[in-house]
């Protein structure tokens, strides 16, 4: 069992070191280079074929700006929705208030930040933004279909969800007056 596990966490870090040196725009030269890795190394290391140490798993992170955890992590589910009421939230002691972290920034990311006003109609179809684009969103009233152009979800009041700006997307508002809040994060 624990050939498979290491097996699977050579295939991950493959998967992570390939996927954030294309983000990064940087070819297998640029990348071994920064890291001062041989190239051949870093050739391996992306098949799956190496067993990389720490210290090179360190080297290609702040290579490639990007936390260590980033190398070694799971990828998280594309899609997240968080319905009002839920998340983990952490309240004040001096005042009726309490706040949801929804999500948290990653490195080297800008955000912009939108508000929403829609009527029910036909929906708003957004092409695909440039590779790496996020886009956040909470329902502030009324309600919509959002998210994904070939899998919307439906969110009410209070509800947040997360998806893929750089895929095809869309926004319909379902009812009289619908508002939200978009923040799109550009890496």
């Amino acid at each position: 069992m624990v050939e498979k596990a290491s097996f699977d966490l050579i295939a991950l870090i493959a998967a992570s070191i390939r996927r954030e040196r294309e983000r990064a725009g940087l070819s297998l030269t640029e990348l071994a280079k920064r890291a001062g890795i041989a190239k051949s190394t870093l050739s391996q290391l992306e098949s799956g074929a190496g067993n990389p140490s720490v210290e090179t798993l360190w080297a290609l992170g702040a290579a490639l700006g990007v936390p260590f955890s980033r190398l070694v992590d799971p990828p998280r589910t594309v899609v997240q929705v968080i319905r009002a009421g839920e998340g983990p939230a952490t309240y004040s002691e001096q005042a009726s208030y309490g706040v949801t972290l929804l999500a948290s920034c990653p490195p080297h990311a800008r955000r912009d930040l939108y508000r929403i006003a829609a009527e029910p109609g036909p929906p708003h179809r957004s092409d695909p933004h440039r590779p790496g684009t996020t886009e956040h969103l909470v329902i502030g009233t009324g309600r919509a279909s959002a998210g994904p152009a070939e899998e919307p979800v439906e969110l009410w009041p209070g509800d947040y969800v997360v998806y893929p700006g750089d895929a095809p997307h869309v926004f319909e508002a379902l009812e009289p007056r619908t508002t939200a809040v978009i923040v799109i994060e550009h890496i």
